[in-house]
């Protein structure tokens, strides 16, 4: 079926939802957009499908998520036992029609006799990471973009242990979507028939209070002797979800001097004050910097829409904030974790990180005698790491990505900016105690381990043609040998659609034991390092660069030489 085959069928369907309707009239005579809505169905990436909203099967609206919900079900039922009883949790976001999208979950549940439980209002991610585990549903899905601009939504899955779906579920999941052929005719009840058979269950205080008392047990306060000062924080939920989880755990934990930015309070889903709600990126602390200065807070803290992300900026000594990067403050996080743990979870603790994460995380939990285990990107991958640790009864101490993804508590399991906020600003206070700010502090880990410097670019390529560019320059940069980057030799070269690393000095190679994904990284001298991967969410091919030096001059010149050389070789592709 072509393209134009699936759009005329749309265009002609009598039961078509007004408002998509309406925008199908408007597309009509733009050849491009129509093609780009229709030449494919929108695919699972880390963990569910995300599109941009409006018509089309590739995009998101009410039939290409009754036509997932239908494919999860029909997956449940041949892999999962009392599927109807146990139900699915379901959460949504700020964004728009995220909360619409929620009650068609409902609705097509309902319709093939499976209970839902949706929250009443709008709830983090890892709130719904939580209540699939304390409700023991079967399944979780969150109505979710995460920090993508207004105009995208999404649909993510989780597993009965409040993970993201895994790559071997997630493929079983896509060939069921796949197999339903007619996304506008899936079955659906009334949202009205479905709440009176009772298979449409609203939620809220009661698992919010469970949460919160699980975020109460990852505070080290109420484990040592140690005596924290009063700190003053600047709170943003960037016009997303985290406001009251964010405020009542702080409460919970003493801290009672805490400033929102009240223009980005409440929700929004044109998250109007921000170019992009990404606490990654610096312009969405501007407000938060501005207040900051008003009331000399210690630390600035931000929230993604779903509040999976942390961002955090701190004082810098020139009566000024610098905002961390994410290796940097899970770093900190990490060692002030480890520092306060007791010898026995040290023992059998691990560090769980991606392969694209600084560096520096194995250097710090090393210090205090832990492991550490490396992950493909995605909080996936470590959330199934978790899992097995109930088999082999290793502990799990801290897990983190260089995107601003952090778990301290493994009562969920995915990345978890609340959890992350408290710990952010217990260490805060830990080390104004001992007279330092948060940036004094990451050089005194600097001092002892070394100077690991990141940095990550990307370049976005939309669309059909995006895509198609996007694979080549993977192929090239597997078929063209690189022998150095920056200067520096290659001395391993790990490809991770094959699961091999090569040794560039003899040729031999060795398995590694990680899914296949489409990942390239460069091993080269001086523990610097470089890895190429296309986005599983976004139109883009991202590069990630790692450094280590005995000075912070000598490492930023090194990251400089290989972002330049990178840069170069990856536009020789385009």
């Amino acid at each position: 079926m072509t393209w134009r085959t699936t759009y005329e069928k749309w265009d002609s369907y009598q039961g078509m939802d007004p408002t998509l309707k309406k925008q199908l009239e408007e597309m009509g005579s733009s050849k491009i957009e129509l093609e780009d809505a229709f030449y494919k169905e929108l695919t699972f990436g880390t963990g569910g499908m995300r599109g941009t909203l409006g018509p089309g099967t590739n995009r998101m609206n009410i039939y290409t998520v009754r036509k997932a919900v239908n494919g999860l079900v029909n997956y449940l039922k041949a892999n999962s036992e009392d599927v109807e009883t146990r139900g699915i949790a379901v959460a949504y976001d700020s964004r728009y029609m995220s909360k619409e999208f929620a009650i068609e979950t409902a609705k097509v549940l309902g319709a093939f006799g499976i209970t839902s439980y949706v929250f009443e209002s709008l709830r983090p991610t890892p709130i719904l990471s939580f209540a699939v585990r304390h409700l023991g549903a079967v399944a979780g899905v969150m109505i979710t973009a995460s920090h993508n601009p207004p105009e995208y939504n999404g649909f993510k899955v989780y597993n009965e242990d409040g993970g993201q779906i895994t790559p071997s579920e997630a493929a079983q999941i896509i060939k069921s979507v796949q197999a339903i052929k007619d996304e506008l005719c899936v079955p659906v009840n009334e949202q009205v028939k479905v709440e009176q058979n009772g298979l449409l269950n609203w939620i809220g205080e009661e698992v919010d209070q469970a949460y919160l008392k699980s975020l109460k047990s990852i505070s080290r306060y109420q484990h040592g002797s140690n005596r924290f000062e009063p700190i003053t924080i600047v709170f943003t939920p960037l016009h997303g979800t985290s406001f009251h989880p964010v405020m009542d755990g702080l409460t919970q934990l003493g801290f009672n001097h805490v400033h929102v930015v009240e223009e980005q309070a409440n929700p929004d889903p044109e998250f109007s004050t921000v170019s992009s709600p990404n606490p990654e990126e610096h312009q969405a602390f501007k407000m938060a910097i501005e207040q900051g200065k008003r009331v000399d807070a210690d630390i600035l803290i931000a929230t993604d829409p779903d509040s999976d992300r942390l961002g955090v900026a701190v004082k810098d000594g020139k009566n000024a904030y610098t905002v961390l990067s994410g290796n940097q403050l899970g770093t900190l996080m990490l060692d002030y974790l480890l520092s306060q743990s007791s010898q026995e979870l040290l023992d059998n603790g691990r560090l769980i990180k991606t392969i694209v994460t600084t560096e520096m995380g194995r250097a710090v939990a090393s210090h205090y005698g832990v492991g550490t285990i490396d992950t493909l990107t995605g909080f996936k991958f470590i959330g199934e790491k978790i899992k097995e640790f109930e088999t082999t009864k290793e502990q799990f101490l801290f897990g983190y990505e260089e995107s601003y993804g952090y778990l301290i508590g493994d009562f969920v399991r995915d990345k978890d900016a609340v959890q992350a906020a408290m710990v952010a600003c217990e260490m805060t206070s830990f080390w104004k105690a001992k007279g330092k700010t948060l940036i004094e502090a990451l050089h005194t880990l600097y001092e002892r381990h070394g100077y690991y410097l990141e940095d990550m670019t990307s370049l976005t390529l939309k669309g059909k043609d995006g895509a198609e560019k996007i694979a080549k320059m993977m192929a090239d940069i597997r078929e063209n040998e690189v022998t150095q980057i920056g200067g520096l030799p290659v001395v391993y070269v790990e490809d991770y659609a094959t699961s091999e690393r090569t040794a560039m000095a003899t040729g031999s190679k060795e398995k590694i034991e990680l899914p296949t994904e489409n990942v390239v990284k460069f091993l080269l001298t001086n523990n610097s390092w470089v890895c190429l991967r296309p986005s599983g969410t976004e139109p883009k091919i991202k590069c990630y660069f790692g450094v280590s030096s005995g000075s912070m001059d000598e490492s930023n010149s090194l990251l400089q030489q290989l972002k330049e050389d990178m840069t170069q070789k990856i536009n020789k592709s385009v």
